[in-house]
């Protein structure tokens, strides 16, 4: 790993781009130091794997870490809807804010829609495209081939090629590129532990900047991609970009260092210590959710006749936290009266609190619940 080149500099007409070396050849560790963090993330995330097969319904909190997610990846692209913005319908967000509510609504259905089709479409080409399609629909790289890799140059930061930090490799090699991620994913010949390979991946993959637009998002998606799909996690509980926000700089800085100066072990270990950090996290955040279902469980049991609708209502609010009084009725399928008789009691317990003010129209939040996803760093 040390003799490790990432690529070279190809001189076009106008401008320079930078052509990455393929990733798909057999690799030797040689960095104690690298090999220990490897250590202790495969016992971080064999923990949060363990831990997901013990919670009961897990399929219900899955939605909220798939939520952070979209926020927090979004918003290293600079979009700004946050969690709260992101639980409501499309009518209720501001018009100044629907674009960027509607991107991470997007990733929301491009992560839904890929780990679904993981059951029948492996780790590939055409998942990735088929995931950028939806990622892409209806917002604003609607017109920059939404499901089709470029066919012409692009570039990142810089108002023009000229003055780019960064401009990947032609479009004329794209194909070949991703095919060698391809081989390389699925390379059983050549060892190379799963976390370190989903780290080159991703690093390769956000070098080659295949799409027009969207790229940041879809190369961090695949991480949990690649973890479910090689059976590394059951569930799809590990997510990055809250990490990886959190250290914008470190993470285009690492990613960088890779190409300027071949340091592949610096970004290696930048990426373990997320996984380190992050399924540490996870698991912190299950173990409070186990806390607080205890606590509303014994606080719902209390309500008599009325205990199995309430008990359907916090199941629906453990997907999406947020609700009004018609949704009450619907999830419950009980009468506009009860619903209100029925938010009454839970916002009694403290469980919703109403947030919109108003007379009419209100929304309530489980806030206690919310929060242990947005305060949780």
């Amino acid at each position: 790993m040390k003799d490790f080149q990432a690529g070279r500099i190809d001189q076009q007409t106008h401008y320079k781009s930078f052509q990455p070396n393929p990733i798909n050849r057999g690799w030797v560790l040689d960095d104690m130091a690298l090999i220990q963090l490897l250590g202790q993330a495969d016992r971080e995330l064999g923990r949060l794997d363990m831990y997901s097969d013990y919670i009961p319904n897990i399929d219900l909190f899955i939605s909220m870490h798939v939520l952070k997610e979209s926020t927090q990846s979004s918003k290293i692209e600079g979009t700004q809807t946050n969690m709260e913005e992101a639980l409501l319908d499309q009518e209720d967000v501001a018009l100044d804010k629907r674009d960027d509510w509607e991107e991470v609504q997007n990733y929301v259905a491009a992560m839904n829609h890929a780990i679904a089709n993981l059951q029948t479409l492996p780790f590939s080409s055409r998942l990735i495209r088929e995931t950028h399609r939806i990622l892409m629909q209806s917002v604003r790289g609607k017109h920059k081939q939404p499901g089709e890799f470029r066919l012409s140059q692009n570039w990142i930061g810089g108002a023009t090629l000229n003055d780019a930090v960064f401009v990947p490799p032609v479009h004329t090699s794209i194909g070949e590129l991703i095919s060698d991620i391809e081989r390389f994913v699925h390379n059983d010949d050549n060892y190379f532990p799963e976390l370190l390979k989903i780290a080159l991946v991703h690093y390769q993959f956000e070098t080659i900047h295949p799409f027009l637009d969207g790229n940041g998002r879809v190369g961090r998606l695949l991480i949990t991609l690649y973890l479910v799909s090689k059976g590394i996690l059951k569930q799809p509980v590990l997510y990055l970009s809250d990490f990886f926000e959190r250290n914008r700089s470190l993470y285009y800085d690492n990613l960088m260092r890779v190409r300027e100066k071949n340091d592949l072990q610096q970004w290696l270990k930048f990426f373990l210590v997320g996984v380190i950090e992050t399924a540490q996290s996870s698991i912190t955040t299950f173990d409070n959710i186990l806390k607080l279902q205890k606590q509303v469980d014994s606080q719902i049991q209390t309500l008599g006749s009325r205990t199995t609708n309430a008990q359907k209502v916090i199941n629906y609010l453990y997907q999406r936290p947020m609700i009004d009084a018609a949704k009450v009725g619907d999830v419950a399928d009980i009468s506009p009266a009860s619903a209100y008789k029925l938010i009454a009691d839970l916002e009694r317990f403290g469980i919703l609190k109403e947030i919109t003010g108003g007379k009419r129209g209100k929304m309530y939040l489980f806030a206690d619940y919310l929060q242990l996803f947005t305060n949780n760093k």
